[in-house]
């Protein structure tokens, strides 16, 4: 089947990030996006959460991932987003954009002006609730791959659907292909990095093993949104099994919910961001305030973003938004 339409690129942004360099990357954080009180974006919060991440050695961030809302922001929103990201610290962290869709048409045009706007690499998703076929697949991959360096993002748990090996093999092939966010488990891992390909695991509760044991370029990261420092520490320290235990109940605790749900709930108490939540995100239970309390005492303060005593929030502090 033959594509009549060419891939709208410049070649004079994409020289500055070859493939390899996104290959290389160890720590990545899935960035959070912070709220005014009207809902638009909380840029001062932001650049404070990105200058912590590179402060810590995080090495590149996913803007507008599910982390970060992307599927609660409008495309001008997004883009606007990552050129934001790029303007203000492309020099020094890789800004890898989400751009991402279950419509092939969307995710051309995003990733076009992700691009065109200067983000680093992109950051897509298998099409979710409208799933297709194996072949679709492929072809959707392959409508934006052709435009810069690509990472694919396998999370059955969220699209519905497993993207295999097979499908993998084939979207290799291309020199933009920089790897795979693996959500499945570490022995998928282990069999792409067996033939040679960079993966990123999407679990931060078995990043440890699978950076250390299976091959693993590194991790895709929520939980270095709060101790961007230790993470680094787990990813490029060696093996640490001491390290990996001390910060597994943060990580067991922020994905009781779906994230971005502890997330939230734990930058605002740690008075890093506004207690304010896009619907339908609301914040946790009292009960889990609490917990994240203890979690912050026992880790240390000292080891994580912000500057305040942490503290547990009431429910009548936050703010929930359902127009934004």
């Amino acid at each position: 089947m033959q594509d009549v339409h060419l891939p709208m690129r410049s070649f004079e942004l994409k020289n500055r990030t070859q493939v390899n360099e996104i290959k290389r990357l160890k720590l990545i954080t899935a960035i959070k996006t912070p709220y005014l009180p009207d809902g638009r974006f909380d840029l001062e919060a932001y650049d404070y959460l990105l200058n912590m991440q590179i402060v810590n050695g995080v090495e590149g961030v996913i803007v507008g991932g599910t982390t970060g809302e992307g599927q609660l922001m409008s495309w001008d929103e997004h883009i606007m987003l990552i050129g934001h990201t790029v303007n203000c610290f492309g020099d020094a962290i890789k800004v890898i954009g989400n751009t991402g869709s279950n419509s092939t048409r969307e995710a051309i045009h995003a990733t076009e002006q992700g691009f065109a706007v200067g983000m680093h690499a992109a950051l897509h998703i298998n099409p979710y609730y409208g799933k297709t076929s194996h072949e679709g697949l492929v072809l959707h991959f392959r409508s934006v791959l052709s435009m810069g360096p690509t990472i694919i993002y396998n999370v059955p748990g969220r699209t519905g659907q497993d993207i295999p090996p097979l499908v993998i093999k084939k979207l290799a092939e291309s020199p933009n292909f920089a790897g795979v966010k693996e959500c499945v488990g570490n022995d998928r891992i282990n069999e792409y990095t067996n033939n040679g390909m960079s993966v990123w695991s999407g679990n931060d509760d078995q990043c440890h093993d699978a950076r250390w044991n299976y091959g693993a370029r590194g991790v895709i990261s929520v939980t270095s949104n709060l101790v961007p420092g230790l993470m680094h520490d787990l990813m490029f320290n060696g093996k640490d099994e001491a390290l990996n235990k001390m910060v597994s109940p943060l990580m067991d605790w922020l994905f009781c919910e779906p994230n971005p749900i502890a997330l939230n709930t734990a930058l605002a108490q740690l008075g890093v961001i506004r207690p304010i939540f896009r619907l339908p995100y609301a914040p946790l239970p009292i009960e889990k305030r609490i917990q994240f309390c203890n979690i912050v005492r026992d880790i240390g303060r000292k080891n994580f973003v912000g500057n305040r005593d942490v503290q547990v929030l009431e429910d009548e502090d936050f703010i929930l938004l359902g127009r934004y």
